[in-house]
């Protein structure tokens, strides 16, 4: 089982923890302000590939590289006027840009899927610390099996990829809860290929400019991670607008609103009693995974509004309803 070690206790012991096993091509489990992730040199053909097999992630899938700042991050791609703007307002945080490598880049084009752009973050916290002790870029998806529900806490990383991995840094729980937004832009405007931890309209009244939506779940070419149609997955099926609850769910529930049938849910789970979006979204991951523990034979969600963060929660929760590929 993988060794944990809390940053709450000697922090300089986590940081040499992680570069070592980071430094022999291995991955390691990080907390981020989002989810946490699953760590590698994303310059590392063999540390890449560690990731991959680790998750059972397909290869045609873009891994976001992970930055100690806006300096490094200009070592490995081009920034166009937008993306540097975007850049400095909401760096560090939860916002990935997809920009147009570099030629001498030495990110590896297994983390880019051969891609000539690569996903770019820079993360809060822990994860920013290692980065710039490691002096290079870390590849970090979420630390779990691919398609499945993200980790919001070192538990969630352990249960899943505890008996794959060598180390787990353990952050407490992430306060934002869902993955990072991804944009990319392209001749003067601003794509949304995934949302997430900053909201689009906070994108808009920053740069003034609309964001424009991809096209429909699983339409669009893999771009970026968080694309494909059936991810972030619980064993149960997933059934969303519910109004009320079938024989046999468990419910999740937003807002305190009425459910008809909600006496006999095989269980029921607040996502945020008060309707708060940012409570809901740093909650959204880790209820799902409590209500597929229940064992029931599916689980019902409540609306959710749409604006805000609760578009990356319905972006979430969409995916997991998808059907699952054989």
């Amino acid at each position: 089982m993988a060794r944990i070690i809390s940053i709450d206790g000697e922090r300089r012991e986590a940081v040499d923890a992680a570069i070592g096993v980071l430094s022999k091509a291995r991955p390691v489990a990080i907390p981020t302000e989002t989810v946490y992730g699953l760590a590698a040199d994303a310059t590392d053909p063999a540390a890449i590939t560690s990731i991959y097999e680790t998750k059972g992630r397909p290869r045609f899938n873009p891994l976001i590289c992970h930055m100690a700042d806006l300096d490094m991050a200009e070592r490995y791609a081009i920034f166009d006027p937008i993306s540097r703007r975007l850049a400095e307002r909401f760096w560090p945080g939860p916002l990935t840009l997809v920009l147009a490598l570099r030629p001498e880049s030495a990110i590896h084009p297994l983390a880019t899927a051969g891609l000539d752009t690569v996903g770019i973050r820079v993360p809060k916290g822990f994860a920013g610390e290692l980065i710039r002790a490691f002096e290079r870029p870390l590849a970090a998806p979420s630390a779990n099996s691919s398609g499945r529900i993200s980790p919001t806490t070192a538990q969630h990383v352990e249960a899943d990829l505890g008996a794959r991995i060598d180390l787990i840094i353990d952050g407490g729980p992430c306060p934002v809860g869902v993955e990072s937004t991804i944009l990319k832009v392209e001749d003067g405007c601003i794509r949304l290929l995934r949302p997430g931890g900053v909201p689009a309209e906070a994108i808009e009244e920053a740069t003034g400019l609309t964001v424009e939506r991809t096209k429909a779940a699983g339409t669009a070419a893999i771009e970026a991670p968080g694309m494909l149609a059936s991810h972030y997955a619980p064993n149960a099926p997933v059934r969303l607008g519910a109004t009320s609850v079938m024989p046999g769910e468990t419910l999740i529930r937003f807002g305190d609103r009425s459910v008809d049938g909600m006496a006999e849910a095989a269980a029921v789970f607040e996502l945020s009693p008060a309707g708060d979006l940012g409570e809901a979204a740093a909650n959204l991951f880790g209820l799902l995974k409590k209500a597929d523990q229940t064992g029931a034979a599916g689980i019902a969600v409540t609306p959710i509004p749409d604006h805000g963060l609760g578009e990356a929660i319905n972006d979430r929760l969409k995916r997991a309803a998808a059907p699952r590929n054989a």
